[in-house]
């Protein structure tokens, strides 16, 4: 076996990441069995390591992982002999391939079903259509990596006990909550990454875009879907200002807005549009999508209609309360009523026990006291909030407005 270099096995693994879970879905449609699609998954994983560095990248890799990882659960099935003839049937049509939108959405169902706890049901797809890691998932519920490697396991292991079938359910609507979660939970992971140097992690943030376009085409009628889709695509809209050069964060008062990305933006306001144009109660990923509709309309910073954002996030905490939603909330009435009203509103949220660690209640608390003229405590609170933040980009931020805030 020839080893890779380090440039063959990053783009080894940037096609993986691409791959992975439509590889992992069609899988888990041949073989019923969402734990075995994984495992398999990662054979042919291994396999692509053991032979492309010495017979090179073929011209059609994601052709390559599918037709591979197919002979082999062909061979699993034929070995394990658990399954029926009209299954190995199935698996040796040719012509069911090419069904990879429709067995992504069976996956994310599958994945999602209430026979999972709800952490479960959310760390297993983050693992299946996410990608991501262990280590990143547990870093993005704040609970140790073991947990996490528990609950996944635990929640594969269930679905084949239960024998949940692979496919898209009847009840979308009950079902559909859980799955925009998730949804949205990877598309956070890119939004902000909680691993790595990068801020950003793009690749992420498309998946979730695209499986949540995904589901608007499959529910037309709900609103909850384009209002996520909408959400993300306002918030993606402004990826390129979000970062300097070399990756270093730049906050929203201080983004050059005409490198906001307009497509994304139309995109965003349609699905919105399209969103309240249903005339269904709108749920919390539609009024997170209006309040981001708000910052975008605005041609600057300080001509945000702030006093609308406030009032967009009292509706939210009615629908969806959270200690994020008050987190947020705060920032909007430091500039909708001043600093004093704010710091009132972020010491509530301080007091929550689940928001002990969350580095971003001290560095909107930092602002809130300089702007009140309490720079030494202003530095301090920085300085915590350095101390918890997941990033080493946002570290150093946040420590560079640590230090600026002393005279």
């Amino acid at each position: 076996m020839t080893e890779p270099t380090d440039g063959v096995r990053r783009r080894i693994e940037a096609i993986w990441r691409i791959e992975s879970a439509r590889l992992i879905a069609s899988l888990s449609r041949l073989t019923r069995d969402v734990g075995a699609a994984e495992e398999i998954a990662q054979d042919v994983f291994v396999a692509a390591l053991e032979q492309w560095p010495a017979g090179g990248v073929p011209p059609n890799p994601g052709a390559w992982l599918h037709t591979t990882g197919r002979h082999k659960a062909i061979d699993r099935i034929r070995r394990d002999r658990m399954r029926d003839d009209r299954q190995l049937g199935a698996a040796l049509d040719p012509t069911l391939s090419g069904k990879s939108d429709d067995d992504l959405l069976a996956l994310i169902f599958t994945a999602c079903h209430p026979v999972l706890p709800r952490e479960s049901r959310t760390a297993l797809t983050l693992r299946l259509l996410g990608g991501l890691s262990t280590d990143e998932i547990a870093r993005a519920f704040l609970v140790p990596s073991p947990t996490i490697g528990q609950r996944i396991s635990r929640a594969k292991r269930t679905l084949t006990e239960a024998k949940v079938p692979f496919e898209t359910p009847a009840d979308l609507g009950e079902r559909l909550p859980a799955v925009l979660e998730v949804v949205y939970l990877i598309f956070t992971e890119g939004y902000a990454a909680t691993s790595g140097d990068a801020w950003i992690r793009r690749d992420l943030a498309e998946e979730a875009m695209r499986l949540g376009r995904m589901l608007t085409g499959l529910l037309p009628r709900e609103p909850e879907p384009f209002g996520l889709v909408a959400l993300m695509e306002l918030q993606a809209s402004r990826f390129r200002a979000r970062t300097a050069p070399d990756g270093t964060p730049i906050l929203l008062p201080d983004q050059d807005r005409t490198r906001w990305d307009r497509t994304l933006i139309q995109h965003g306001l349609a699905a919105l549009d399209r969103a309240t144009a249903l005339h269904r109660p709108l749920g919390p990923y539609s009024v997170q999508a209006a309040i981001a509709a708000v910052h975008t309309r605005a041609p600057r910073f300080e001509a945000t209609d702030w006093e609308a954002i406030v009032a967009l996030y009292d509706a939210l905490g009615q629908i969806a309360p959270s200690p994020v939603v008050a987190l947020n909330r705060a920032v909007a009435v430091l500039h909708a009523d001043g600093p004093e009203a704010a710091l009132t509103a972020i010491d509530e949220v301080r007091a929550d026990p689940r928001m002990a660690r969350h580095h971003l209640v001290g560095a909107v608390r930092g602002d809130i006291l300089l702007r009140l003229g309490r720079a030494a405590d202003a530095a301090e609170e920085l300085e915590r909030a350095a101390e918890l933040a997941p990033n080493q980009r946002e570290r150093t931020l946040l420590l560079e407005r640590a230090a600026a805030a002393l005279p």
